[in-house]
């Protein structure tokens, strides 16, 4: 019996001794905005300094803001490879743009860049005749991917920006579950990825979605708690344009005209499997207007929407797509 009790003693301090999972958070700048990681980890492990790595990888490969990225070269017609994060992106973005019928097309990046929305300045106004001739050049239908080789209409410009932060998500999530993580919430710019729960509160992961402030403040229309899934948000109440009517243009440009999206819907916040293709659908869907999206959603149903819009008499409403549920 003696045995039996020391043997159990044995056991409860071994049990004891074990470590504790501890919360860590992690945060900087990235991608023109800024990032939050939050994990669990019972060696309390900060891996800041691969997270920036991560990054910089990224950045270097698709970042139309660095003149050194494989992107950058290859919208200067340079010979190049591209690396296994350009090709995912690409796969992803050729997907979206099929199933959404070219409403979302990375290829709309000269005339992004022409309405001053992008990461180039436009001196010359464009008008009808220089939207036409740019135009000619979008189409993710005429871009292919052969082995590590993009090939593109010379006058072709890739610009992943819709997606690629739904993507760097996508990347620190899955280097967190490389190391045996399965508790964490990935926030980049907004865009998010959760896994397992906040152990401190015993319960799921509870992210926000942002009212459409247009004079720059910051509150939440709703709260949710993330399970296992992704959710990226696309708004246009702080990028867009007015005429001399009133009329607010998004900052997406509308693939089919060339010119800034007239739309009543102010933000779009979609969950998916992952970041990256959560990004792209939200910024397509802002493009589509209301109807397309109801349409849309009827034939996917492993995604989940939520749209704040302006009515007819300029009051925000809310429109929930395939049971996405808030508090």
């Amino acid at each position: 019996m003696k045995k039996y009790i020391l043997v159990f003693l044995i056991f409860s301090v071994c049990l004891s001794c074990q470590k504790q999972p501890q919360l860590l958070k992690v945060s900087g700048p990235v991608f023109g905005t800024s990032y939050s990681v939050q994990y669990y980890d019972v060696d309390g492990v900060s891996y800041t300094q691969q997270f920036d790595s991560l990054f910089t990888v990224i950045n270097t490969s698709m970042s139309n803001y660095q003149s050194d990225s494989d992107i950058s070269k290859l919208n200067r017609n340079e010979v190049i490879e591209v690396d296994n994060h350009f090709k995912t992106v690409f796969k992803g973005a050729k997907q979206i743009y099929r199933e959404t019928e070219g409403v979302f097309d990375p290829t709309i990046g000269q005339l992004v860049n022409g309405w001053n929305f992008g990461s180039e300045t436009s001196k010359t106004a464009l008008d009808s005749i220089k939207v036409d001739s740019l135009m000619r050049f979008v189409g993710l239908n005429r871009v292919g991917l052969v082995n590590s080789t993009i090939k593109k209409p010379e006058a072709s410009f890739i610009d992943f920006n819709a997606i690629a932060k739904g993507y760097g998500v996508d990347v620190i999530a899955d280097f967190l579950e490389s190391k045996k993580i399965n508790n964490y919430l990935v926030d980049i710019g907004g865009e998010l990825r959760a896994k397992g729960i906040n152990l401190n509160k015993n319960k799921g992961w509870t992210v926000g979605i942002e009212n459409p402030n247009f004079d720059g403040s910051q509150s939440y229309n709703k709260t949710l708690v993330l399970e296992d899934k992704a959710m990226a948000t696309s708004g246009t109440y702080r990028k867009f344009k007015i005429d001399k009517f009133g009329n607010k243009y998004a900052h997406i440009i509308n693939t089919k005209t060339g010119y800034p999206s007239k739309t009543n819907i102010l933000s779009v916040s979609v969950i998916a499997d992952n970041c990256m293709m959560a990004d792209g659908y939200a910024t397509a869907f802002q493009a589509m207007g209301i109807k397309k999206v109801d349409n849309f959603m009827a034939k996917h149903p492993e995604l989940q929407a939520y749209l704040i819009f302006e009515n007819d008499k300029n009051q925000l409403e809310t429109l929930v797509f395939n049971g996405f549920k808030t508090n």
